[in-house]
This record gives C-alpha cells, sequence and structure tokens, in this order.
C-alpha cells in the first residue's frame, strides 16, 4: 500500500506534468534506463500526457540497459558523433574535472520540454543546485535550450522504491543481485565513471576487467597521435596513464611510486596480477 504522503506527492508530480502536455508538442522523458527515469516514465504513463521516451546510448552502460530500454519503449539514440571509446583516442582519459563524455553522449537538446529524474536527495550538489521543479536548462549556447521538468524533486529513495514495488515496475538488472533481491541503492552509470569514487571505480573494472583493456587501448591511441600532450609527455605508455588515472589521482603519490627506491614498477604486471587479466 502506498503511504499517504507519497500519495501525496505522486498527486503533485502529475499535477506537474499536466501542466505540459501538449498533444502538438510532446515533452521529452530522458530515460537513463535507471530506477528514477523508471520512475518518471511510469508517472508520465499514469499522467496521461503526450511524450517520448529518449536513451542516449553512451555505449558503455552496464551490460543489459539496452534491452532494459527497449523492453520499457523508449527510442535508443546512437552516439551524435562519436563513441566513447573515439572520445578517448581523440581527447585522452576523462576526469572528474574533464567530463567531455557527459557533454557529448548525454547532455544534449532534443525536445524543447524534458523531464528529468532528478532527486535533491541524492547528494549536497544537487540539494543546492536544484531549487525550483522547473527550469530553463542551456547546452552550451541560448539556442540550445529546454525548459526542464522536475517531478519527483522532492521525492526520498524509499518514496521511489515504495512507487515501484507497488506499480510492480521491472528495473535495469544492475538493480537485482544474484537470488532477484531488489537493491534500489544501487545506481546505474556509465561503467567505471570518474565520477565514482576511487573505490567503487576499481571495484567496477574488476566487476568489467574488460573495460581495462578497453581503456588502455583507446588511451594508447591517443597517445601516439598526441605525442606533446600532458599525458604523453608523462607517462611511458597508456599502461601508466590507466594507473595513475585509477590507482593514483593524486600527483604526489602517484610520483612517490614511479620513482620509487627500488626502480619504476612493472605496471602491466601489476595490472594484470590485479585484474586477473592479459594485457
Amino acid at each position: 500500500m502506498i503511504s499517504q504522503e507519497l500519495q501525496k506527492k505522486i498527486d503533485r508530480s502529475i499535477r506537474l506534468l499536466r501542466q505540459f502536455d501538449n498533444p502538438n508538442d510532446p515533452v521529452e522523458i530522458a530515460y537513463s534506463g535507471g530506477k528514477d527515469s523508471d520512475v518518471i516514465l511510469q508517472l508520465a504513463k499514469e499522467a496521461g500526457i503526450h511524450y517520448r521516451a529518449i536513451y542516449r546510448n553512451t555505449t558503455i552502460d552496464p551490460p543489459g540497459t539496452i534491452q532494459h530500454v527497449k523492453e520499457m519503449g523508449a527510442e535508443v539514440l546512437q552516439p551524435r558523433r562519436y563513441t566513447f571509446r573515439q572520445l578517448v583516442e581523440k581527447k585522452g582519459l576523462p576526469s572528474r574535472f574533464r567530463r567531455f563524455c557527459c557533454d557529448e553522449l548525454k547532455e544534449y537538446k532534443v525536445l524543447d520540454k524534458c523531464v528529468m529524474g532528478v532527486r535533491r536527495e541524492e547528494s549536497r550538489a544537487r540539494t543546492e543546485r536544484y531549487k525550483e521543479t522547473t527550469e530553463c536548462r542551456l547546452y552550451g549556447s541560448k539556442k540550445e535550450h529546454v525548459e526542464a521538468i522536475y517531478p519527483i524533486l522532492e521525492w526520498t529513495l524509499q518514496d521511489v522504491t515504495e512507487y515501484l514495488l507497488d506499480r510492480n515496475v521491472q528495473c535495469a538488472p544492475v538493480y537485482y543481485d544474484q537470488y532477484g533481491t531488489f537493491h534500489p541503492e544501487r545506481r546505474l552509470g556509465c561503467m567505471c565513471c570518474p565520477l565514482a569514487s576511487r573505490d567503487k571505480r576499481i571495484e567496477e573494472f574488476k566487476a568489467h576487467p574488460g573495460m581495462v583493456k578497453f581503456y588502455i587501448k583507446a588511451q594508447q591511441q591517443f597517445l601516439d597521435t598526441h605525442p606533446k600532450s600532458s599525458a604523453a609527455c608523462n607517462h611511458q605508455d597508456a599502461i601508466e596513464c590507466f594507473v595513475h588515472d585509477v590507482f593514483f589521482p593524486g600527483s604526489r603519490d602517484w610520483n612517490t611510486v614511479r620513482d620509487g627506491l627500488f626502480g619504476r614498477p612493472d605496471f602491466k604486471e601489476f595490472l594484470e596480477n590485479y585484474f586477473n587479466i592479459k594485457l
């Protein structure tokens, strides 16, 4: 049973969505395949509004995501210009401060109005950033702007969980363990994203060791074609770049390890043993 408090939130969310309904101008449901986008998609259905659920393929989402997206009826948009690998080959490894992959693969305009599954509870930054349930959101220029709508801005994780279970919504595979138990605390996003904590990122590389090879091959292509880049000047090869980026984001620790008392470590051997792969 839905609690009275959650029912009030559902009603407010549906009223908000209906304010923007226009049969000649459907709104976009920014569908990532994650649990919050499952919520806004279900709310759009219950509101009876005209919409297009659109998934932007980052090319590095967890296994099973694309299938889930299609099962939920969302359109799959392929990258406009470059895949993630091509971006790394062109620009090098992304970081918290160089989020070119997000700009290229996720954050761009499709329709004039866009419903997003943003929740303030998710982080302090979101609490400070998002004050209203609607805003004008820019994507690079004033011409590339959308009217962003946040119907679950005040929803909690408990609200999301209660709503999805009550509506019997099947979420993406990442939210279920080997026994089929639903874990709403998990998050769906690009595999091994640099925005994740170091421990979380290493955990994901362990779960998907093929991504280690993927990153290194793409970065080596960047180094080969950009010999004067700082990455090429400060590292012997892509393996060193990867170890530095993933394990030693701070330069002081990295310099200590790289220039240790016993000489330069064999980073290739380290990665092969750590991730049980062959480079």
